[in-house]
């Protein structure tokens, strides 16, 4: 680890130690690129191959969780400093890897883990040694997940997990998972849940990989068959899972939203700063849907006033994460506005390609590879507002938790589990 980092007091200081850093470990073409071009030149000139490959100098830095302590594989410093920081890294396009360990396996383990438990999993999250995913969806428990039905059973000092998950972003690439599963039946749903960490590469795990709209491959479903999780492994106390989900399930929506480790859906990189930066070529080739077009220049200027908004919410949202405040239902504004703005944002992206955005050339069977980045874009978008919580349980959590409205009636609300029928 870099030890000017470490001994850092104030913003100039870190400023000044990173980029002494970028100048002695960053490859000399990916430095020149972002000084001339920024992240969209960076792209051109560095594969995601060469990124992986490069990154574990990244994480031994500790800048990719600059806020969180020494020993977990950060630098211990304070707002200002990683975001003076932040500032300096952003025109060379550094994403952090492993964004589900960062943002859904880290929360719960700040929250509700043993010091144990976090010596061991958070540094291999940030230098990506151990990729994460999330296994809560079910078939039959996605908007209402506490009527979850895998089940997890106790055998001496481990429990064996049996049941199915699906719609797991990355679970085919996953070494560990986090996961519900009902520990007590015969209790009301919230009450009989547990939360554990779960190997994927064992016996009793298998992973069947879904296609989805843009012919990639993102989601999963997994079946569990007697797998097994040592009870060192489970996170809270047994029946106290949903509590802990809180955790998890807020940093979901957070990054869903579009902050953090840039989320799962930056497809093509359509933010409103590119697309104008495109509006003004196409017009300077004398193309349509350009910069001189007064609906589509209107459009993107609110779109721009939207970033602004949705990156303020979601910064104070990430301060009182990061100053040790538990999580609370402030992530679901963002994961409300910033779903259905992205899902604007990239169809304006597909719209200016015109006839290029319906039809392209490519060989027969090459759909999903010769398909421009902003359609994969738009289509991609389109789960923005199912996954991570649908807009409307969020709005639901809103009403209830933020404005203080009444809870929808639940004639079932206190009965056992085993006793509430499914369909």
């Amino acid at each position: 680890m870099t030890t000017s980092l470490i001994d850092c007091r104030t913003e100039d200081e870190a400023a000044d130690a990173v980029r002494r850093w970028m100048s002695a470990e960053l490859p000399e073409t990916w430095r020149r690129a972002g000084e001339q071009g920024g992240p969209s030149a960076v792209r051109l000139v560095r594969t995601p191959e060469e990124y992986r490959a490069w990154y574990p100098a990244f994480a031994r830095t500790g800048l990719v969780a600059a806020q969180w302590p020494v020993a977990y594989g950060g630098l211990g410093w304070d707002r200002r400093l990683d975001r003076a920081a932040g500032k300096v890294l952003a025109p060379y396009h550094l994403p952090r890897l492993n964004p589900l360990g960062l943002n859904l396996a880290a929360p719960a383990l700040f929250a509700h883990g043993t010091e144990e438990q976090r010596l061991r999993f958070l540094p291999k999250i940030v230098s990506n040694e151990e990729v994460w995913c999330q296994l809560f969806s079910e078939p039959g428990a996605g908007s209402d997940l506490a009527s979850l039905s895998t089940r997890a059973e106790r055998d001496g000092d481990r429990w064996r997990i049996t049941g199915q998950k699906v719609w797991t972003t990355w679970a085919h690439l996953a070494d560990f998972g986090v996961l519900l599963a009902r520990t007590d039946p015969d209790v009301p749903k919230r009450k009989g849940i547990t939360y554990f960490l779960i190997d994927m590469h064992q016996p009793g795990v298998d992973v069947r990989p879904l296609r989805h709209i843009g012919g990639e491959v993102d989601f999963n479903e997994v079946f569990l068959d007697g797998a097994i999780v040592p009870d060192a492994q489970r996170i809270g106390e047994v029946g106290d899972g949903w509590k802990v989900a809180r955790a998890t399930l807020s940093g979901e929506r957070q990054m869903v939203s579009g902050s953090g480790s840039g989320g799962v859906d930056r497809i093509g990189g359509s933010g409103t700063r590119r697309l104008i930066r495109l509006a003004h070529e196409r017009t300077a080739q004398g193309l349509p849907h350009g910069w001189h077009d007064q609906r589509l220049r209107e459009r993107l200027v609110r779109l721009w006033c939207e970033e602004q908004i949705r990156s303020w919410t979601n910064a104070r949202v990430s301060a009182g994460l990061k100053a040790g405040l538990p999580p609370g239902p402030e992530s679901s504004i963002g994961k409300v506005h910033g779903s259905e703005l992205n899902q604007r944002l990239q169809a304006v992206a597909a719209e200016m390609l015109g006839l290029s955005g319906t039809a392209w050339p490519g060989e027969p069977g090459t759909y999903a590879e010769s398909m421009p980045a902003e359609v994969r874009g738009m289509l991609r978008s389109r789960a923005n507002t199912i996954e991570g919580g649908t807009t409307e349980v969020n709005k639901n959590i809103l009403a209830e938790r933020v404005l203080g409205l009444p809870k929808e009636p639940d004639p079932w609300e206190g009965r056992p589990w085993r006793d509430v029928p499914r369909g």
